[in-house]
């Protein structure tokens, strides 16, 4: 069995688990999380290695939040989500220089590259933003995912006005500022891109020079 095969499986496994453990109460991984054999098979189920540690199992006040299938909904929640939003619009770091784009070129490297933070990785090494793995950016690329809206002409059909830049950069830093139970990652908030980088993503979606926006 392929190591992607196991992994789906796992995954599998944790769903259904999750499921039959329902009903024992509420936890911060949603209904039945509090049941303590629930959390020990969590425990069980992943190991340390390399920089992908079990704090990985963790979750924050959103990620508890979006645990709960009717929260992602929308059928309860209502106001701790509006909540949850504002407090994570409150860490979004804006450009320390003033400055919003950087190179397009630079970008779509980064767009490209889903390395970074696997057990694998180097604590020191570039990540990359994945932005393919969801999203169609450049016509040229034919392999991207749809999990995502496409991100063809981005700039083009919104133009570049200063709320343009700081809607695109916010949802960059912290797709959960205006989201909360969105399946983007916090790029900037996790640590996953630098200032830098999306510097050359913003350049990516909002330079009329970018393929993305041709």
């Amino acid at each position: 069995m392929s190591t992607t095969v196991k992994s789906l499986s796992a995954v599998a496994l944790l769903l259904v688990l999750g499921t039959a453990s329902a009903g024992a109460g509420e936890g911060p991984w949603g209904p039945g999380a509090d049941d303590a054999s629930f959390k020990a098979m969590l425990k069980s189920g992943f190991r340390s290695k390399g920089i992908a540690t079990l704090a990985r199992l963790d979750q924050d006040e959103t990620q508890a939040f979006c645990s709960d299938p009717d929260n992602v909904s929308g059928k309860t929640g209502e106001k701790k989500r509006a909540e949850i939003e504002a407090a994570n619009l409150a860490t979004v770091k804006w450009p320390s220089d003033g400055v919003w784009l950087g190179d397009y070129k630079e970008g779509e490297k980064v767009a490209q590259s889903g390395r970074g933070l696997t057990s694998t990785d180097k604590a020191d090494m570039v990540n990359g933003g994945n932005c393919y793995n969801c999203h169609q950016l450049s016509p040229k690329e034919i392999s991207y995912g749809t999990i995502g809206p496409s991100l063809y002409q981005y700039g083009k059909l919104r133009g570049d006005t200063d709320e343009v830049k700081r809607t695109t950069w916010a949802k960059i830093w912290n797709s959960k500022a205006s989201n909360a139970c969105s399946n983007m990652p916090r790029a900037g908030h996790m640590g996953i891109v630098t200032e830098k980088q999306i510097k050359d993503l913003m350049a990516l979606l909002l330079d009329p020079a970018s393929p993305v926006n041709q």
